[in-house]
């Protein structure tokens, strides 16, 4: 059956309606559910009301599932699977963070514009965002569209852009809030790698920038010319009209395609209200300078 697919935004993304995630899609449906975000980038599942368990299943019928959490104090986990990213303002025992816990520092990086995983050296795929617990207010997800940001250059821009390489990392983004003390061990996982700043999405035969706050440095520029780059182009890109914003309702399951999009979380009273968001996060195919840059 071909999914009900209603559009939210003039460019991108899209509901889906008569689906129901606590049953594992099968291949046809997954092949389905790929074509749509071939085509929107960005899918809205609402009243999704699955536990763990079936949030990695829908996760692992969609494709390879990334092997590993990327936070500080990752021994501090709450949730049942390692794999599964916890979104939230709750500690283990869960409870609301403290106001000067580690945690909630590193995680108000979530605010800036990023794609995930892309401080990976295999960055990540889709994302699927699932809402246990809302906010009463704020705490939406913007998502901007990045073929779109592509489409809208200048060709001059384009041709200037196309071949250049850029370092990512966790480090470099929450550098640009003040965070900076880390482990020796997460300095070891937060090293710098290389991602092409234009990418090809074959699904789609589109072109899109790979931008990202993780971004720190581009090969061959000098450092303060390459971040006044990124940045006036992270600018161009997260106009009004390349952004879609999700106001959360409870049970909401949020997808998009981190090779075509980047998001942001939004404020909220964290120290008021808990947000329990849960993430499983599929892994890309190889390292985007192993990609191919066209058709």
């Amino acid at each position: 059956m071909a999914l009900q697919l209603t559009p939210l935004h003039p460019l991108f993304a899209a509901e889906v309606q008569g689906i129901d995630l606590r049953e594992t899609p099968g291949p046809e449906l997954c092949a389905e559910i790929d074509r749509a975000m071939d085509q929107y980038a960005v899918l809205v599942f609402r009243d999704q009301r699955i536990d763990d368990d079936q949030q990695m299943a829908f996760g692992e019928a969609l494709g390879p599932l990334e092997g590993s959490r990327a936070t500080v104090d990752m021994h501090k986990h709450r949730l049942k699977h390692n794999r599964m990213a916890d979104i939230s303002n709750l500690d283990t025992d869960g409870n609301l963070l403290a106001a000067d816990d580690r945690r909630r520092m590193f995680n108000l990086g979530n605010q800036l514009w990023h794609s995930d995983s892309s401080f990976k050296a295999t960055p990540a795929k889709y994302s699927m965002l699932h809402g246990r617990v809302v906010p009463p207010e704020g705490g939406e997800t913007e998502v901007a569209d990045m073929r779109a940001a592509w489409d809208a250059l200048p060709e001059k821009t384009k041709a200037a852009l196309r071949d250049l390489v850029t370092e990512h990392s966790l480090i470099f983004s929450r550098a640009s809030m003040g965070f900076d003390e880390y482990t020796e061990e997460e300095k070891q996982a937060f090293a710098p790698v290389r991602q092409r700043l234009v990418r090809y999405h074959p699904g789609s035969d589109r072109h899109s920038i790979y931008l990202s706050s993780h971004i720190g440095q581009v090969l061959g520029m000098p450092r303060p010319e390459a971040m006044m780059m990124i940045r006036n182009l992270t600018e161009f890109a997260t106009q009004r009209q390349f952004v879609y914003s999700h106001k959360w309702r409870q049970w909401d399951l949020l997808m998009w395609d981190n090779r075509t999009t980047m998001h942001r979380a939004r404020p909220f009273e964290d120290h008021k209200y808990p947000r329990d968001m849960r993430r499983v996060t599929l892994t890309d195919v190889a390292p985007t300078l192993e990609q191919r840059l066209a058709a």
